[in-house]
C-alpha cells in the first residue's frame, strides 16, 4: 500500500477505528472502575460530570475530542505512507514526484496543523468546563452541613483542604485529559501502524533459528519488558508526589500563618521562633524533593536508555534487506517511523508513569476531601428547633472529646426580652456551650427551641468578608440596607468615620482594629434585629465606657430580644436580668436578678 492508496480507506478507517475505540474505552472504564480502588476514585470524580442524565453536552464534547484524536492518528499514518513514497521518489531520481509529494506535504501539514489546534480548544472547553463544575461541587461539599468547621473534629482531619479545591481539581482535570487522550492515541497508532509493520517487516536469524515477521515480535518483547522494570522502579513516586503536594501545603500555610499573626509575632519578637518553624517545614519539603530526583534519576535514565537502544533495531533488522534489494529506501524509512510509532506508543504508560503518579496522588486527596466532607457532616448534631418565642433548654450536656463532662443537665427558659450572662472560670465551657447552641459542637447531648426568626451568633474575633465595608456590614446577607440606614447604624457605633467609605473594596480585617471590628459586629445585630442573639465575649476589644454604650444601645433597639452573653466584667451585670455560673465537671447553677 502507498500514499495514494492510502488516502480512499481514511474515512472507512476512521469509522472502524472510532467505534473500536469507545467500545474499548467504554470496557476498560467499566473494569477500571469496579475492580481498581482508583478506578473507583475516578469514577466518584468523574461520572458525575459526565453522566447524561444531568446534561448530553459533557460527553458531546468528549466524543468531539475522541474523534479528533482518533483523526489525528489516521493523519500520522497517512505521514508514514507519505515518508515512504517520497524517499523512493528521491532513490529513483524522479524530480516531478519529488515536487509532487512535496505538495502533498503541504496539504497533509495543513490538515495536520488545524486538526492539532482545533483538538486543543476543544481540550481547553472540556477542561474549563470541567474545572468549573468540579469546583462548584467541592466547593458546595466543603460547605454544606459546615463541614469546612465541623471536619476539625474528626479523628484524623484532612490537611489544606483549601490547596485540595485550588489546586488539585485543576491538575486532576488536565491530567485526565491528557492521560486519557494519550492512552487513546496510543492504542489506535498501535494497531494502525503493528499493521504497516507487520507488512514490511522480513525474517532475522538469531543464532541460527529464523524468526519471521522479527521486527513485530521484537519491539512488543522489549517494550514489554522494559515496562515492567519501568513499573517496579517508578512505583515510589506515587507516595513522594503525594508527600510532595502535603508538605508544600503545610510550608504554604505557616508562611500564611505568620502573614497572619505579623503583629502579635513583632510584639513578641518571635522571628527566630518563626525561621527554625519556616526552616523546619521547608527541609522536610527539600528532603521529600530531593527522594523525587534521585528516584525520577533511576526511572528516566532507565527510560532514556530503553528509547536510545529502540532506536537502531529497525535499521539493523532491514539493513541488510536494502542492501540485497530485497526493499526500497522508502520502505526502510517507513519502517524506522512505523517501528518508532510502536514502540512510542507500547512505551506511553512507561513514559507516563510518573504522570500516572502525580495524578493518582492528586486523585488520593480529592477523594479523602469528599471523605471528610461526608464524616464531618455524619458528626451527631444538637437537636435544635424554631418555635413561638423563647429559648428553651432540656436536659443539654456538653462534654469535650475526651468525653470529660464541662455541663451536665443544663435546663433553662428564657422568655422575650430576658438577657442572660454566662460566666466561669477559664475552660468551664462557656464558648463550648455556645458552640453547641449553634450546632457547631459534635459532644453534646439534650433539645434546644429558639424562637422563630433570626438568630444571631457574635464571637469574639468578627469576620468580615474580602470586599466592601457595605458587604461587611450586611454580611451573611447578600442585600445591604440603603446608605441612610448604614450611615445611622454606624453613628450609633461610634463607627461615623467610615460612613465615607462604605463602597471601598479592601480587606477590612487588616484595617480595621479589634475593637472597630466587634463595634462593627454590633452594627449588624441592629440591622438584623434578630430575636435571639448569642454574644461570645463580643465587647473583649472595647473599653468599657464603650462597652456600655454598645449595650445600651443594644437593650434599647431591641428591648424584645433574647439576649445571651458570655463575659467576665462585672459592668455586663447590669444588662442582664439572669446569671449563669458553669463551675466546672458538669456543675452550673442559675441567678435571678443580677446586679
Amino acid at each position: 500500500m502507498n500514499w495514494s492508496s492510502a488516502v480512499p480507506d481514511s474515512a472507512l478507517w476512521l469509522a472502524k477505528a472510532y467505534a473500536i475505540t469507545v467500545v474499548i474505552l467504554a470496557i476498560t472504564v467499566m473494569l477500571l472502575a469496579r475492580f481498581t480502588r482508583w478506578g473507583r476514585q475516578f469514577r466518584r470524580m468523574a461520572w458525575p460530570y459526565f453522566n447524561p442524565r444531568r446534561t448530553p453536552v459533557p460527553m458531546l464534547i468528549l466524543a468531539v475530542l475522541l474523534l479528533l484524536t482518533v483523526f489525528g492518528v489516521r493523519v500520522t499514518v497517512l505521514f508514514s505512507y507519505w515518508f515512504k513514497d517520497f524517499y523512493d521518489t528521491i532513490q529513483n531520481l524522479d524530480e516531478d514526484g519529488f515536487w509532487h509529494y512535496l505538495g502533498v506535504f503541504a496539504i497533509l501539514a495543513v490538515i495536520h496543523v488545524v486538526t492539532s489546534l482545533v483538538t486543543y480548544l476543544v481540550g481547553q472547553t472540556l477542561e474549563i468546563k470541567w474545572r468549573i463544575w468540579l469546583n462548584d461541587q467541592l466547593t458546595d461539599d466543603w460547605l454544606d452541613g459546615r463541614a469546612y468547621y465541623r471536619g476539625n473534629f474528626l479523628a484524623d482531619p484532612i490537611d489544606n483542604p483549601d490547596q485540595r479545591i485550588q489546586t488539585d481539581i485543576t491538575t486532576f482535570v488536565a491530567s485526565s485529559d491528557t492521560l486519557s487522550m494519550g492512552a487513546v492515541t496510543a492504542m489506535v497508532s498501535i494497531v494502525s501502524f503493528t499493521r504497516i509493520l507487520w507488512d514490511l517487516s522480513g525474517p532475522l536469524t538469531i543464532f541460527g533459528t529464523e524468526i519471521p515477521r522479527a521486527m513485530i515480535f521484537l519491539v512488543y518483547i522489549y517494550v514489554l519488558v522494559s515496562t515492567a522494570l519501568a513499573f517496579w522502579i517508578g512505583r515510589p513516586l506515587i507516595m513522594l508526589n503525594f508527600m510532595n503536594e502535603k508538605l508544600g501545603a503545610t510550608f504554604r500555610y505557616a508562611l500564611v500563618r505568620l502573614r497572619e499573626y505579623g503583629e502579635s509575632i513583632a510584639f513578641y519578637r518571635g522571628e527566630n521562633v518563626e525561621r527554625r518553624t519556616l526552616g523546619t517545614r521547608f527541609a522536610a519539603v527539600i528532603r521529600n524533593m530531593w527522594a523525587i530526583v534521585f528516584r525520577t534519576l533511576k526511572f528516566s535514565g532507565f527510560n532514556l536508555a530503553v528509547n536510545q537502544t529502540a532506536v537502531i533495531f529497525p535499521f539493523l533488522v532491514q539493513g541488510s534487506r536494502l542492501f540485497k534489494g530485497q526493499v526500497t529506501f522508502g520502505d526502510v524509512m517507513q519502517t524506522a517511523q512505523a517501528f518508532g510509532q510502536v514502540h512510542d506508543s507500547l512505551s506511553f504508560f512507561r513514559e507516563s508513569y510518573a504522570d500516572f503518579a502525580s495524578f493518582r496522588a492528586t486523585l488520593i486527596r480529592l477523594t479523602g476531601l469528599a471523605n471528610a466532607n461526608q464524616r464531618a457532616r455524619a458528626l451527631p448534631i444538637l437537636d435544635v428547633s424554631e418555635s413561638g418565642d423563647q429559648l428553651v433548654i432540656r436536659r443539654l450536656d456538653v462534654r469535650v472529646p475526651s468525653g470529660e463532662t464541662l455541663i451536665s443537665e443544663l435546663d433553662l427558659t428564657l422568655v422575650s426580652g430576658d438577657a442572660l450572662l454566662v460566666k466561669g472560670a477559664s475552660g468551664s465551657g462557656k464558648t463550648t456551650l455556645l458552640r453547641s447552641l449553634a450546632q457547631l459542637w459534635p459532644y453534646a447531648d439534650g433539645s434546644v427551641t429558639r424562637p422563630t426568626g433570626e438568630t444571631l451568633f457574635l464571637s469574639q474575633r468578627p469576620y468580615l468578608p474580602l470586599g466592601s465595608l457595605r458587604a461587611g456590614l450586611a454580611y451573611p446577607d447578600q442585600q445591604a440596607a440603603d446608605d441612610g440606614t448604614l450611615r445611622a447604624v454606624l453613628d450609633k457605633v461610634q463607627l461615623t468615620h467610615l460612613a465615607d467609605r462604605l463602597d471601598e473594596v479592601a480587606d477590612w480585617t487588616r484595617i480595621l482594629s479589634p475593637g472597630e471590628q466587634q463595634r462593627l459586629a454590633f452594627a449588624r445585630v441592629v440591622l438584623v434585629h434578630p430575636r435571639t442573639v448569642f454574644l461570645d465575649e463580643a465587647t473583649s476589644a472595647i473599653d468599657e465606657g464603650l462597652e456600655y454604650s454598645l449595650y445600651r444601645m443594644l437593650r434599647d433597639e431591641l428591648p424584645d430580644s433574647i439576649v445571651v452573653s458570655v463575659g467576665h466584667r462585672s459592668t455586663l451585670n447590669i444588662f442582664h436580668n439572669r446569671q449563669l455560673e458553669l463551675q466546672g465537671s458538669g456543675q452550673w447553677s442559675l441567678t435571678e436578678q443580677v446586679e
